[in-house]
């Protein structure tokens, strides 16, 4: 019986090819009862020209080379040779190529061919390189360092006394709005890095009270208003208009407070440009009012500020939150004082806290003193007269943090001074790429084409 209801060639039935019969279990064909041998293999056997025979194909044991390098090209990924190329009969009927697959099917079909020692090691690779990218360019830095119990960002405030008004005439000029605008944004890129608190107040003159002005006097009204805004936080920082922070990457933690009885010095006579007579002899005094440091504690310390050459200079100063800077403040704004002495007083609340230092014993056990370069280093131009002074003026091999261009107003370019060290700070706190480009590309294209470019 045929297996095909297609009648067969074959007189009887059946077919050619024995293997399509029933009665078929041979795997040659036979003609007149004696087995059919293909040409192939009578040559394997030796027969026919007598030759040897050649051995059958294996995909066994083909040697290290050979091996290798099928597992190498079955891991790597296939790429059409051209876009535009396909087959006649394979067009438009779905066949497969990278340029039609999504992203992800892509970065699935490259993780299917990895092996096992490759994805561990680039998970090992990846949860390196998360928490650097976490901790430097995401905003949970900010986070991480205003916390209070990782960073402390959050017990830290900067004030800043802006001209926002323009003063009494309400008239600023180009450059008096270029040194308040760098001035805000030195401040804000510092205290975004870091986490703190930014306040900044008008010290435009205005007559606050119907019987005074008080130009300048407003900083110590505002750290009152400042103390009553921020309740968690536990230092403030005053800053003037004319200031600029030139290492941004110092924290005040790291520079100042995390190590402040080291920092500081509380006995006067280390730097007194007033002469003032310290510590106080009288019997009446307790041991700490007699004695030049106060208990030498930190945790007694309310206020740090430093000295220039004619005193103190409250263009950068500490305050901290405590009930001894609540009177403190108190007594500073007192107007009785105000109405008797602002006469006298050419640099107005700062020769009022010379005076109360001078006089009150309790201010003094509680006041410390800071190197003038760690937080108000002064331009070669300010308190110049016998020349520079390594306490006072700014050095940029020590990296100072911050300069004060206290008095600029006076006879020198406020906006100049700004500027120059605006750029030098720039300049000193470039990326390795930024100094990649400009030290060594820079120089390159200049030796070659004799022309400066800025990358």
């Amino acid at each position: 019986m045929s297996l095909s209801r297609s009648p067969s060639p074959v007189p009887g039935g059946g077919w050619a090819s024995p293997g399509l019969n029933l009665s078929s279990g041979q795997s040659s064909p036979r003609l007149s009862g004696t087995p059919v041998m293909w040409g192939s293999a009578r040559q394997k056997r030796g027969g026919g020209g007598g030759g040897a025979g050649y051995p059958s194909f294996s995909t066994r044991n083909q040697g290290f080379f050979g091996r290798h390098m099928r597992r190498l090209s079955s891991s790597l990924p296939r790429f059409s040779t051209s876009p535009h190329y396909a087959e006649k009969e394979k067009l438009g009927r779905g066949r497969w190529s990278v340029h039609h697959l999504p992203l992800l099917g892509r970065i699935r079909g490259i993780m299917a061919r990895m092996g096992r020692k490759m994805k561990i090691r680039l998970l090992i690779l990846l949860m390196i390189l998360l928490p650097i990218y976490v901790f430097y360019h995401s905003p949970l830095v900010f986070y991480w360092r205003r916390s209070p119990w990782l960073g402390g960002g959050k017990k830290f405030v900067i004030i800043l006394g802006a001209n926002v008004g323009g003063g009494v005439m309400d008239w600023k000029g180009a450059r008096e709005w270029a040194i308040e605008r760098d001035s805000l944004r030195n401040k804000k890129k510092y205290v975004a890095r870091w986490g703190y608190e930014l306040e900044i107040v008008d010290m435009s003159t205005k007559k606050r009270y119907a019987h005074e002005w008080r130009e300048s006097w407003e900083k110590v009204d505002f750290l009152r208003t400042a103390l009553r805004k921020y309740p968690e936080a536990e230092w403030f920082w005053w800053l003037d208009l004319n200031t600029f922070i030139m290492e941004p990457t110092y924290s005040l933690q790291a520079h100042i407070f995390d190590d402040l009885e080291k920092n500081v010095y509380r006995d006067i006579n280390e730097y007194n440009p007033l002469n003032i007579s310290h510590p106080f002899t009288d019997p009446y005094l307790d041991a700490e009012s007699q004695s030049p440091i106060g208990d030498g504690k930190a945790g007694s310390i309310n206020l740090v500020l430093s000295q220039d050459c004619s005193g103190f200079n409250l263009g950068s100063f500490f305050v901290r939150r405590s009930e001894w800077t609540d009177r403190l403040l108190d007594v500073w704004w007192d107007p009785v004082a105000y109405e008797q002495k602002h006469m006298e007083w050419a640099h107005k609340e700062q020769d009022a806290l010379e005076q109360l230092y001078i006089a009150q014993p309790w201010i003094r056990k509680h006041t410390a003193f800071l190197p003038q370069r760690m937080i108000n280093s002064f331009p070669s131009g300010a308190c110049a007269e016998h020349g520079n002074d390594a306490r006072i003026h700014y050095h940029e091999k020590d990296r100072d943090f911050l300069v004060n261009m206290a008095g600029c107003e006076w006879g020198r370019d406020c906006w100049g001074e700004m500027y120059n060290f605006r750029e030098l700070s720039y300049y000193l706190n470039r990326s390795w790429w930024e100094r990649f480009k400009e030290d060594f590309l820079a120089l390159i294209w200049f030796k070659l084409t004799g022309q400066r470019v800025k990358f």
